[in-house]
């Protein structure tokens, strides 16, 4: 993203967030419409880049998965039919399926939360300890040796807090109240999600 022209991405990333967050807790059988999901998921993308080299792989990967989402927001209305469909046709855990797409969007989120957490509660201005917690608690299960290995590599060359910051188009104080609001929006959102996998028996972790 071009410096000075972040738009105030975190502001709209936590109106999003909590927009979805209101549904989920609104009603018992609440249904999160593929749509907005999608749209609030691909406004967290531009973070993922701001980041740099260490997390160039989660970039592509998200942005692609979330594209993936978005495409299925034409035809598949919530997030409940988009995972049946790929029940009935069993194709759960097939490469590219609408299903396994949602797992690693969501990883990516939970990703962004544990890294704002961090943020929150670290002093300083280096962003090596936030991202490597993140990445250590949400990727790294799921990563082989070799991505491991460039990831930590890559978070040797991290942007500072405060250039992140610059790049985003925010000031500390507006950036933090934005990151808790992410924080704790997105929780209630990835527990819906997993919610939805494990209530089908699909589990979370592959």
């Amino acid at each position: 993203m071009a410096e000075g022209n972040g738009d105030k991405t975190l502001r709209r990333i936590a109106e999003a967030f909590k927009d979805l967050a209101n549904v989920v807790t609104d009603s018992q059988s609440a249904e999160v419409k593929v749509s907005p999901f999608s749209h609030a998921c691909s406004l967290v993308s531009p973070l993922f880049g701001c980041l740099g080299v260490a997390f160039k792989f989660a970039e592509m990967d998200y942005v692609a998965k979330v594209n993936d989402l978005v495409e299925a927001s034409k035809c598949v209305q919530n997030l409940q039919s988009l995972i049946e469909l790929d029940v009935q046709a069993n194709t759960v855990r097939k490469g590219g399926s609408h299903t396994r797409n949602l797992l690693r969007v969501k990883r990516g989120l939970d990703m962004v939360r544990v890294l704002f957490e961090q943020i929150l509660v670290t002093e300083g201005n280096s962003l090596r300890n936030p991202a490597s917690k993140a990445y250590e608690q949400v990727f790294a299960p799921h990563h082989g040796w070799a991505i491991r290995k460039a990831v930590s590599v890559g978070m040797y060359v991290l942007p500072t807090k405060e250039q992140l910051l610059k790049k985003l188009n925010e000031d500390e104080a507006s950036a933090k109240g934005h990151m808790q609001s992410y924080v704790t929006a997105s929780a209630l959102l990835i527990r819906y999600i997993d919610k939805l996998f494990v209530s089908r028996d699909l589990g979370i972790d592959w």
